[in-house]
């Protein structure tokens, strides 16, 4: 042995956390910016520059808090074709909370663009194959709290960019009323495993209607919260602007309780929450009785080109029948909801690629958990699998970096200034109206498309903006929309759309559930 005195860490070798940047490199940095810098000068910014990355080392050797894993749990298994033949499971797992509780005895789907510390993660897509989350979502935390048994991650479609369910790249998800249809996109796993009946609940992610259009053509019921009343803490954003997650069920009680659980101010780990957020129980106003509850059928919510006449006249008619629980049914008109707030949104979704794909899932510019670990994974997928980006993604890409490279940001600001008059419109609506009810979708569940599908096709039918032109301008706006079975045409669901007040999400529940009770009554 040597003798002296034991050296520290910090005084021994340690490879940096980042190199510093060739001339190179630097003289095509500042051909980016338009800058023309000699090589002289270039050399004096790289002699700076090395010295300010001493703080990405220190920055880089510092210990970052992340949300604890409270729940012990196993990684769990792929399911065998033959123990999951609608496609519908990611991931299965035996994940046991807390022995009391809200959710004690309830089962639970997590989809898959939700962390689950220790569980294979995918959000649909090759560019995140082989991510292992170190953490727990927020939402996933308060499941398990309650005393809800999670049985494992749902599919989903290719990073999330799909209103239908024939993207994700482990199979397209099967209809559970008919394997022949789509199940609706991008919670298309959580949905067909609720109508199956496999689990109790699920939760389910919304930027253009990704909780609503499975709930919809699935037969189940989804709510997208209030935008902010869940936290978003762990998943996989698209557009912070537009980013949801929510439950969804059978029934309208199983929504409402997993809401009481999921909802609520998280800390200020999630900046789409305001810091004085309080939750109602929810379940104890799903009374059955509407009086007093004035329901407005939106007529731009009907009659639009890509809808089916059947779907219109069975969700009006069953709006109608909510005048027998004490409401007052009458129509309504809100002129911008259609074509112009489905034009909107849009262009408001050039922000999926700041945020998703430049950004790495994670963007810049707001305050709260950033899962770092995702972003790597993303930041790897996208560099090195960039062809395993689905078509959608592609487009997505493709159209915006168009945009954005020869006219900046001003149509992503514009729209998000219009979706402010916008949101005044429904508001004004609402303050006549305790709700708003319309089709979820205009049209009944798809065809899933055969394997020569060409790529145009694939767009057109995953980012079908006909499909989508109720469901995605309260991504826009905020407020609470649900979508619950209004029954069957032609032995398929069609899904009625209740949308409320922002933070009244309770309205929303009890006019639904009031439905449901009529729906299923027998007399």
């Amino acid at each position: 042995m040597q003798s002296g005195s034991a050296s520290t860490a910090s005084e021994l070798y340690s490879p940096p956390a980042v190199r510093t940047p060739s001339l190179q490199q630097l003289s095509q940095s500042a051909a980016k910016f338009n800058l023309d810098i000699d090589e002289a000068e270039l050399k004096q910014y790289q002699d700076v520059i090395k010295e300010a990355l001493v703080s990405y080392d220190r920055v880089d050797k510092m210990t970052e808090p992340i949300p604890a894993v409270k729940w012990p749990r196993t990684p769990g298994w792929r399911p065998d074709p033959e123990d999951n033949p609608h496609n519908a499971w990611y991931f299965r797992t035996e994940i046991t909370g807390a022995s009391t509780g809200k959710l004690h005895g309830k089962t639970v789907a997590i989809k898959d663009n939700v962390a689950v510390a220790g569980v294979p993660m995918m959000n649909g897509s090759r560019i995140m194959e082989g991510y292992v989350p170190d953490y727990d979502a927020t939402i996933v935390t308060r499941i398990l709290d309650a005393g809800g048994s999670i049985k494992g991650k749902s599919s989903c479609e290719d990073l999330c960019l799909s209103g239908d369910s024939f993207t994700s790249v482990t199979g397209p998800v099967l209809n559970a009323h008919d394997r022949t249809r789509s199940a609706g996109g991008s919670s298309s796993g959580s949905a067909t495993l609720l109508a199956l009946e496999q689990v109790d609940m699920a939760t389910g992610g919304d930027q253009g209607g990704s909780i609503r259009i499975p709930a919809a053509w699935s037969g189940v019921v989804g709510l997208k919260p209030t935008y902010g009343l869940v936290p978003y803490t762990g998943c996989v954003p698209v557009d912070i602007t537009l980013d949801h997650v929510g439950p969804m069920a059978r029934t309208v009680d199983d929504v409402a309780l997993m809401l009481e659980v999921i909802a609520g101010y998280d800390n200020g780990l999630d900046p789409r929450q305001p810091a004085n957020l309080t939750v109602p129980e929810y379940t104890k106003q799903l009374t059955g009785d509407l009086g007093g509850i004035r329901v407005g059928l939106l007529k731009e919510g009907f009659g639009s080109e890509s809808a089916e006449a059947d779907v219109d006249e069975l969700v009006r008619a069953q709006a109608h029948r909510l005048t027998s629980a004490g409401a007052v049914v009458e129509d309504m008109s809100v002129p911008l909801h259609y074509p112009d707030a489905s034009h909107i949104y849009n262009v408001i979704n050039e922000g999926c690629l700041e945020t998703m794909i430049k950004g790495n899932g994670l963007g810049v510019g707001w305050k709260g958990f950033y899962p770092t670990s995702m972003l790597d994974a993303l930041a790897k997928g996208y560099r090195t699998r960039a062809h395993d980006m689905p078509p959608t993604g592609k487009f997505t890409y493709l159209l915006y970096d168009c945009i954005t490279t020869n006219y900046g940001n001003r149509f992503y600001a514009k729209g998000q200034n219009l979706s402010r008059m916008l949101t005044h419109a429904y508001n004004q609506a609402l303050s006549r109206y305790d709700v708003i009810i319309m089709p979820t979708i205009p049209f009944k569940a798809t065809k899933l498309p055969n394997k020569d599908i060409s790529t145009s096709e694939i767009c057109k039918m995953a980012l079908n903006f006909g499909q989508m032109s109720n469901v995605c301008p309260f991504n826009l706006t905020g407020h609470p929309a649900l979508s619950i079975n209004a029954g069957f045409s032609q032995g398929l669901p069609v899904g009625m759309m209740i949308v409320g007040r922002h933070f009244d999400d309770a309205t929303v529940l009890k006019v639904a559930h009031a439905f449901e009770n009529i729906r299923d009554s027998k007399i």
